[in-house]
């Protein structure tokens, strides 16, 4: 591989063909720090397929030459599930005009080659395109001291400021998922950031 990527965007039925990619990359890149996942391919096929059934999902995808090296997802909150949708309408905000931003993974050797932020830039023009008034993602908390955080380990949260996102921290949901030295599954708190794509692009 070059270490350098191309960028592709999919949408519903295309997204079926990198699948199995995108399953496999995201158990490799959310095992490490903040998300300490320790992932299953049967679910991640799972959870993914409801962005192939989808016409409005997006996934916008990282190749270098064939091989998949990075990806991002999207799709509109009122399809994105119970855990995502419960803090926005608890707070009196319509789902209904957020579309939610999924993960974003990619691996280590493409990074800081802009990638990240293409990442972005193409899910918010098809939240736009699609007629959504914000675009809205949620980030795992973690504590500073936390034992398995690298002493190198630079949160991202001045990446998305830069990008126009503002943190909520009145807005957190609740996931579930095994967690590396965890025996089953246990809660873990995310806190949405959110902008307003009507205040211009970035």
């Amino acid at each position: 591989m070059s270490g350098k990527a191309q960028i592709e965007v999919l949408t519903g039925r295309a997204v079926e063909s990198v699948i199995a990619d995108l399953a496999r990359l995201r158990i490799a890149v959310f095992r490490d720090f903040p998300y300490l996942y320790d992932g299953d391919l049967d679910y991640e096929r799972r959870y993914l397929q409801k962005f192939v059934d989808l016409p409005e999902s997006t996934v916008v995808v990282a190749r270098d030459g064939a091989a998949v090296v990075g990806a991002s997802t999207a799709l509109p909150m009122l399809r994105a599930g119970d855990e995502v949708i419960k803090p926005f309408r608890e707070r009196g905000l319509d789902p209904a005009t957020f579309y939610y931003l999924g993960e974003s993974v990619l691996l280590p050797t493409y990074r800081g080659q802009g990638i990240g932020v293409a990442f972005f830039r193409h899910r918010e023009d098809r939240a736009r395109a699609l007629g959504y008034r914000y675009a809205t993602f949620c980030a795992v908390d973690r504590p500073a001291d936390h034992p398995r955080r690298p002493k190198d380990y630079v949160p991202l949260d001045a990446f998305w400021t830069r990008r126009g996102y503002a943190k909520h921290p009145d807005l957190v949901a609740t996931f579930e998922w095994k967690e590396l030295d965890e025996a089953n599954e246990s809660p873990k708190t995310l806190t949405f950031w959110i902008k307003d794509l009507g205040e211009g692009r970035t």
